[in-house]
């Protein structure tokens, strides 16, 4: 009787170590992003919760994106069958349902609660801080637009996109913090919408292999700039003044939200400072390249990150 306990025990331990893989190939992800996630000079608990929410965030723009993992993993974790396991609108469904368990009554005694991993490890944060559905919903949302809506005609339709895509996770960084208020909501907003902006200016490329196009349609008229100009391997005149003209709005953006960093004390300042940091750096790096985003994304250097950071933390709004 020893045999099939001991094959139980090893399928479950595979089966536990399938799990964690799923959620650490995830949560690697953030090493490359233009900002700090979860900083080693912040509380643990902190480090711990931000993780778990940029986890969400991460795979549901993977889903989006369809950029999962071979294999299906992540299909089957939702229950969602092989031959919709390439489908993104049935996954985001699949993947919403999954986290509305999360706010279901105490799941935990239940024995009910999400199936996917990530949601798993998300669900300590949301109760810890009684987070609300809200801000994740409108992540998933976005990314169901971004299946059915490839181009946007004006500014003020893609501020409406960024409301959605980016403006949630600051409002969870605040409230994982337990630093949330209107004001500061407001800041969050400014810049998480820049940085949104700023990323699309470095994804030009990349985004149009996805048929996406986030420049405003008007603004590219504005600027004589023809879809087949993004095309090219190196931007021409006018795609480089719309791209200038695009990234100072989100500089605005950016001076707009800083406040925010003065609002608050400690270790968060220099969170905050990171964020607004990255966009500022960021934003200097496509000016070094004369705006020049076509042959891929311009990065900004450490060095640069860090004095940005100082600058930041020297205004304060």
């Amino acid at each position: 009787m020893t045999r099939p306990r001991d094959t139980r025990d090893t399928r479950a331990k595979e089966a536990a170590q399938g799990t964690e893989a799923v959620v650490r190939g995830t949560l690697d992800k953030a090493a490359h992003e233009n900002f700090p996630v979860a900083p080693f000079f912040l509380p643990r608990a902190w480090r711990d919760d931000l993780m778990a929410v940029y986890g969400f965030a991460r795979l549901v723009d993977d889903i989006g994106d369809g950029d999962l993992a071979p294999g299906g993993g992540d299909a089957r974790h939702l229950g969602v069958a092989p031959e919709q396991a390439d489908d993104r609108l049935a996954l985001l469904d699949a993947f919403e349902a999954d986290l509305l368990t999360l706010f279901e009554g105490d799941t935990a005694s239940d024995g009910g609660g999400p199936r996917h991993p990530v949601l798993r490890r998300l669900a300590p944060t949301v109760h810890r801080h009684s987070l609300t559905p809200d801000p994740f919903l409108g992540l998933i949302a976005a990314n169901r637009q971004d299946q059915l809506v490839k181009r946007y005609e004006t500014y003020d339709d893609l501020l409406a996109y960024c409301e959605l895509s980016a403006n949630p996770v600051g409002r969870l960084v605040l409230a994982v913090t337990g630093t949330a208020t209107p004001e500061r909501i407001r800041l969050s907003d400014a810049i998480c919408t820049a940085l949104q902006i700023v990323e699309h200016l470095q994804d030009v490329s990349e985004d149009l292999a996805q048929d996406r196009i986030y420049l405003p349609a008007q603004d590219m008229k504005r600027f004589h700039v023809r879809e087949e100009d993004l095309t090219a391997a190196t931007a021409g005149a006018s795609v480089r003044a719309l791209i200038a003209f695009e990234a100072d709005r989100a500089r605005d953006l950016l001076n707009e939200g800083t406040p925010l960093v003065g609002s608050v004390h400690g270790k968060l300042t220099l969170l905050l400072a990171g964020f607004v940091a990255g966009g500022r750096a960021t934003i200097r790096a496509i000016a070094a390249a004369s705006y020049d985003v076509l042959p891929g994304p311009p990065k900004a250097s450490k060095i640069q990150l860090l004095r940005e950071v100082v600058a930041t933390l020297r205004g304060k709004g």
